[in-house]
Formats: structure tokens, C-alpha cells, sequence
């Protein structure tokens, strides 16, 4: 996007991928096309370790099943893998627009795929939308067969009732994302859970999801709690502009980290990715303590 154009609110990020983007990614080629140049910009980046997130989508245009769509992209990553020395693994998402029947097949894409490097399923999609409690059997067959969760966590007050806190809570999360409006004892279950999270400046920032600006932005309350991980990330590098490496420069700016505690902050994500234990000693060994 054009710099001073990334001013997308909860309202207008959706139809930015229903009606352009997901156009633009219509068919084998453009689909190839766009996983590689994912994948380069981040490893260009300095990256070394990678989840990527898709929402599996049939092209019937192009004759393309979501089996057809996740085996592509699996294909992109496991050349690139085989060249690179970041390695990325693949999250499949379940919209909460789905229904449960769709939200299983997911799943079982996901089942399909596990030793194929699909390690994990997340819910996603506009927080504005749907029951979450519908999709608690998909997630607890994706536990059952051995696959992390990941969750969209209360993004905006439509999705941060008690209730709906709750019920996602009861989905045993590996990983939280957002986490913007939490309540104390939700927050205090977090804590105690030691739940990863998946914190994400630019994108709160921009599309006004929390009040105010950078130094304003929840990361400085999680930042103090011992014993929950912070994976700074990116959601989305296209649409608000900003790189792995420019969310790290902006808390070292905003929160005053000096190098070292950069260093803590980026190592600390190793415990809590879904690689399996082998990829976490390759971290381990290139960001020794």
C-alpha cells in the first residue's frame, strides 16, 4: 500500500482481501507467485523461523480445491526450505464466518498435512462476526491429533465479552493473538495458563484498535508479566506497511529496550513456537543466551 494510506479500520481490512486480494490470487500461478514472494521478503528480513497463516480456499474458477490450495503452498514452502536457512511451517485458519462443517474440514486438512508442515489451526476473520462456540469440536479434534492453537483474542469489544473470552479460553490455546481487550481475570488466566502471545503494533495502531499510538499499545502491560512469551508480529506486512524488524524498532523506540532486551524479547518466542522440539534447538543454537 501507498505510504499514508494505511488507514485500515476493523470495517475496511475484510472487504480488502474479499474483493481485492483474494481476486488477485486466483489461480496455480498467482498463488505460487505470491507464498514465494512471502517468503523471500521475510527471509530478506533476516527471519530464520516462520509460521505462516492461510485460510484454505477453493478457486473453482481455476479448478482448485483447498486440498488443491494447501498442497500448493506446502509445495512453494518445502522448496524454499530446501535453500533457505529460515524454515516455515504452515497454519491452516478457520474463518469465524464458517460453519462447523467447514471449520472441520480444516481440521482434517490440517490432520492430512501434519507431517507435511502444517503445524497448527487458528481462528481468524472479523471479530464482529459469528458464534465461536460453535467450532469447539474442530478444536478439540485438532489437539486430539496432535496440532497447536492459535487464536484471534479479543480484537474488539463485539469479541471480548465474558462469554466469548471464555469459551475461546476452553479451546486450550497454545497461543493467543491481539489480546487487546482483556479483562483482569481473563488476563490473570492468561498469566497462569503462561500462554504465548502474538503481539501486533502496527496493525492496532493503524486500524485504531486501541487508543492512541505506539507507546500507548498493550505490549508495554504484557512485557512486565513473567512467563508469557511475546511473538512480535506482523498482521499484515502489505497492508500497514511494516516489517518484522520495524516492529522491534518500534518498542526498542517506544518502550525504551536497549539491545539486550531486544535480544530477550526475540529469543523468548523459541518456547512457544509450533516447530517441534528439533526446530527449537536450531533457534536455541543460533540465538544461544
Amino acid at each position: 500500500m501507498p505510504v499514508g494510506k494505511f488507514d485500515y479500520d476493523l470495517e475496511t481490512f475484510f472487504p480488502l482481501f474479499s474483493k481485492y486480494i483474494y481476486a488477485l490470487c486466483n489461480n496455480h500461478a498467482s498463488l505460487i507467485y505470491t507464498t514465494q514472494s512471502v517468503l523471500k521478503d521475510f527471509e530478506a528480513d533476516g527471519v530464520v523461523y516462520l509460521e505462516l497463516r492461510t485460510t484454505p480456499r477453493a478457486i473453482p474458477s481455476a479448478d482448485i480445491t483447498k486440498d488443491d490450495y494447501v498442497r500448493a503452498i506446502l509445495e512453494c514452502i518445502k522448496s524454499f526450505n530446501a535453500s533457505s536457512t529460515m524454515k516455515t511451517n504452515l497454519i491452516l485458519s478457520i474463518d469465524r464466518r464458517n460453519d462447523i462443517d467447514t471449520a472441520m474440514h480444516v481440521v482434517d486438512l490440517a490432520i492430512a498435512y501434519h507431517t507435511q508442515g502444517v503445524v497448527g489451526v487458528d481462528l481468524c476473520g472479523d471479530p464482529a462476526v459469528g458464534d465461536v462456540s460453535i467450532f469447539k469440536p474442530a478444536f478439540t479434534k485438532a489437539s486430539q491429533h496432535g496440532l497447536k492453537i492459535t487464536l484471534h483474542f479479543a480484537e474488539c469489544p463485539q469479541s471480548s465479552t465474558q462469554k466469548e473470552l471464555w469459551t475461546l479460553l476452553s479451546f486450550n490455546p497454545d497461543r493467543l493473538g491481539h489480546v487487546i481487550h482483556v479483562p483482569d481475570d481473563v488476563k490473570q488466566d492468561i498469566t497462569k495458563r503462561e500462554l504465548g502471545l502474538e503481539l501486533c503494533l502496527s496493525c492496532n495502531v493503524h486500524a485504531k484498535m486501541i487508543t492512541g499510538s505506539f507507546g500507548d499499545h498493550h505490549f508495554g502491560w504484557w512485557k512486565e508479566k513473567a512467563g508469557c512469551a511475546i511473538a512480535l508480529s506482523t498482521d499484515d506486512v502489505g497492508v500497514f506497511g511494516s516489517s518484522l524488524s520495524n516492529e522491534y524498532a518500534l518498542v526498542a523506540e517506544h518502550f525504551g529496550l536497549d539491545r539486550k532486551k531486544i535480544y530477550k524479547l526475540a529469543r523468548a518466542p523459541i518456547e512457544i513456537i509450533f516447530g517441534g522440539e528439533e526446530e527449537k534447538q536450531r533457534l536455541r543454537g543460533i540465538m544461544w543466551e
